[in-house]
């Protein structure tokens, strides 16, 4: 890495805080350990990994997608908000002409 410090002050300026001194004696040593920390990273080899976003593989977990009609009907109207006669309600969407 080029650069091994970062003012706090001026990062806090650029994010509109205000620190005191005693707030910026505290985040200094904490950004220069946080910039170790990245240094140390940059000088692993990652040849020959493939880049990723996350460490394990992520999955949508949904229901498996059957036809209506090999349900039983209360199976297909348990998330409906309104049902009647075995049929789902929605409000009049039509106005009179």
């Amino acid at each position: 890495m080029s650069q091994s410090h970062i003012d706090v002050r001026y990062v806090a300026n650029l994010a509109r805080l205000e620190l005191s001194d005693e707030e910026v004696a505290v985040f200094q040593p904490q950004m220069d350990a946080i910039l170790g920390q990245v240094e140390t990273l940059t000088r692993i080899d990652v040849t020959g990994i493939e880049p990723m976003a996350h460490a394990s593989p992520v999955f949508d977990r949904m229901r498996a997608d059957v036809p209506h009609e090999s349900l039983p009907p209360a199976l297909v109207l348990q998330n409906a908000p309104d049902q009647a006669q075995g049929q789902i309600r929605v409000p009049k969407v039509v106005t009179d002409a």
